[in-house]
């Protein structure tokens, strides 16, 4: 299975069966990162970390701190895809990085539209 990325116009492959994405708090400026795995063709969340609180940051009651982050398993059923979108106020965008390592920096210009979703041959996005 492959995770397939659109963005900018260009699809790119990954061969990987998990991957981590992470970005900036456009309120709080503080480092969110989420874990994902590719399960039967679909994207399940396996659980996100963040910083700290405030602003658009509700921790959840079943969070645990350590090692300088909450982290928790976010209530989320498989998705066939992610969209994504760069606010534009954090100076960054998105970083996703495959299982091996292999990190693709996407979304640097405000409201580029991405798509990540899983597929045996990476082609054009899916509809929706």
């Amino acid at each position: 299975m492959m995770l397939c990325i659109a963005a900018a116009g260009v699809v790119t492959a990954l061969a990987t069966t998990s991957f981590t994405l992470g970005w900036t708090h456009s309120v709080e400026q503080t480092w969110w990162q989420e874990r994902w795995r590719i399960e039967d063709g679909h994207l399940t969340i396996v659980s996100a970390s963040v910083k700290g609180s405030g602003a658009g940051i509700a921790i959840p009651e079943h969070a645990v701190w350590a090692d300088g982050v909450w982290t928790y398993a976010p209530a989320l059923p498989p998705l066939d895809s992610l969209n994504l979108a760069a606010s534009g106020t954090t100076g960054a965008g998105w970083l996703l990085c495959g299982q091996d390592g292999q990190c693709l920096e996407l979304g640097e210009e405000p409201d580029a539209p991405i798509k990540v979703w899983p597929a045996r041959v990476c082609a054009g996005p899916p509809a929706g």
